[in-house]
Order: structure tokens, then sequence, then C-alpha cells
């Protein structure tokens, strides 16, 4: 008897249609498949073909954003450059831990379906994501910067080391590297940078979900040997929590010591900026806030630099405040 796959639709019951295109593994419809499908009168193929029909709308839009993410790749690769690595970090934002990053190489003409910027994905998309990408590129390469690193040089140059060390951790060093929003000094490579490239470029948002998983962890880590802070839970961002914990444990050596922020929250400021602090949280009206800015201007000679300058960032977020309510 003739395998079921070479039978017209028309011949087939709805349970049949269903195994071969809904079953574990089934392909998905062709666009002529689905027209049969819509010309079926069954109810039963009706309701088939509106669910196939939506799977593959959804494929679609999978694939012409798949498209738009890999175009640069695949320049490349077309001119003979085949080892493109891209790269990203994460980290730079939070009060404490390293900053990661990731260096992410794949074969011409490899894909992998869900690829986005880490950010967009939950933590377990990207738990599964990071270890398809693993399992898939021809290379990927992990570098950190130490929270001493970070102090010593700021984050942003902290950050940059770590997209280096990344780099250089490849098992075969690429041709060409595409980098979020910088430029990776030390490198003699060539190198293309693209703004907010973990959401444009398909390697640099791969580099991305591997480096914040990677960074994730990490912080797990520093959670268990640091206990009372949160760190699995924030990641060592600013959250009210961490704010509190710090408040009231003080900084431990995961955080970055450097961080005026830290010193604040610890109050190790000058009794005149919590004074002006104090004051400038209870204002609700343009001139009382006219005549504290005064003030600060004013006693500017009494206030270190750091605190000069926190103090008229958060004025200018009070004016907006005024002003937008």
């Amino acid at each position: 008897m003739a395998p079921s796959r070479t039978r017209k639709l028309a011949d087939l019951s709805v349970q049949e249609i269903r195994r071969r295109y809904l079953g574990a593994g089934a392909p998905a419809p062709s666009p002529q498949v689905l027209a049969r499908l819509r010309r079926d009168r069954r109810s039963g193929v009706k309701a088939l073909y509106r669910t196939l029909k939506a799977r593959w709308e959804r494929d679609k839009e999978e694939r012409q954003r798949l498209d738009a993410l890999l175009h640069f790749e695949r320049v490349l690769w077309k001119t003979g450059v085949e080892r493109v690595a891209g790269v990203d970090e994460a980290g730079v934002g939070p009060l404490a831990g390293p900053v990661v990053a990731a260096a992410v190489v794949f074969r011409p003409g490899e894909d992998l379906e869900g690829i986005d910027d880490s950010k967009r994905l939950d933590p377990e998309r990207r738990e599964e994501l990071d270890a398809a990408i693993r399992e898939r590129a021809a290379g990927v390469g992990v570098g950190t910067a130490a929270v001493g690193e970070i102090d010593r040089l700021n984050v942003y140059h902290a950050a940059l080391l770590a997209m280096r060390r990344a780099v250089e951790a490849l098992p075969e060093p690429p041709q060409h590297v595409l980098v979020d929003a910088r430029e990776i000094p030390g490198l003699r490579l060539p190198q293309n940078r693209f703004d907010r490239g973990d959401g444009l470029n398909f390697s640099i948002a791969a580099a991305s979900i591997v480096a914040k998983t990677h960074r994730d962890r990490l912080m797990c880590e520093l959670d268990a040997r640091h206990p009372g802070y949160g760190f699995a839970r924030h990641k060592g961002y600013c959250t009210a929590e961490h704010q509190e914990a710090v408040a009231r444990l003080g900084p431990c050596s995961a955080h970055r010591l450097s961080y005026a922020f830290l010193r604040e929250l610890c109050g190790e400021f000058s009794e005149l900026f919590y004074a002006l602090r104090d004051r400038l949280e209870e204002i609700a009206g343009h001139a009382d806030l006219e005549r504290l800015e005064e003030e600060v201007s004013r006693r500017r000679d009494d206030l270190a630099e750091e605190e000069q300058k926190k103090l008229r960032l958060m004025i200018g977020r009070r004016w907006e405040a005024l002003a937008a309510g």
C-alpha cells in the first residue's frame, strides 16, 4: 500500500491531516497545501486551516526578522569573510559584580530561530538559546572585567577590556568583528559598530544572550558568597531591595566602590548634602525649587563635586516632573 503522504488531502480524514501537519516533527505546510486546506469544506479542516495559517504567518514573520538580522553577516560571507564575530557585553549598569562580554561566530549560512536582544527575552528563554548557541556556533568566547578593574579603569573602559578578552577567547581568531555601540581597542581586526546592535544584528544579539546568561550565573554564585544582598534576584542592579541592603549591611567586596551612589547610600556624603536632598524631596512648587537651586549654587564650596553633580541631577529631574505635572 502506498504511504499516506502520497494520498490527496481530500482523501484523508481530519485526524490524518492533523497528524500530518500538527504532529511531532511535522513540517510546516506550504502555501499550496494551505490553499487546498482552505478550499476543503469540512468544518474540522477549516479549523485546522486557521491554526496552520496562523502558524505559517508567525513563521514567515520570524523568517523575515532573521533575514534582517543576518543581513550584514551575509554580505561578509559572500565576500569570502567566513569568521564573523558578534560581540556584546552585560553588566555596565549595576552597582555590583563584574562586566561580562561574549563573542560568537557562526558558520556561513547558519541561523537560529528565536535569536534576539537578550533584554527582550525572559530568563528561561535566554537559557534555552544560550545552550543552542553554544551547540550550533563555530566559536564562543567569554571575557570578564572584575570589580577591581571597573573601579580602577571606570566601567566603560572595563567593558571594552572584557570585550577584547571575549574575542581573544574564541577558539579561532575571527576575520571581522561586529560590535554593539563601540569599537574595541587593541584588536588588529576590521570592526563595524552598530548602535543598538543587539536588536539589529544576529551575531551581536547571540553574544548579548551568552553574556547576559553567563553574568546571571556569576551573580547567583556571588549571592551564595554574600547572602543578604539579593544578588540572585536583582543581579546587582540598583533596585529598591538592593539599596536597602547596602544601607543596612554596607557594601561588600562584590560592590563597585568607586561609584559615588554607594557612598551616598552608606551615609558617607556631607550632612549638608543630605539636608538639601531631604528638602528637595519635600518640594512641590516652582518657587521653592528655584530657592533650593540658588542655595545649592551659593553653597557649592561646601559641597564635594560629586555631591553637587547629584543634587543638580535631582533638581533637573524635579523640574521635569513639575513641567510634566
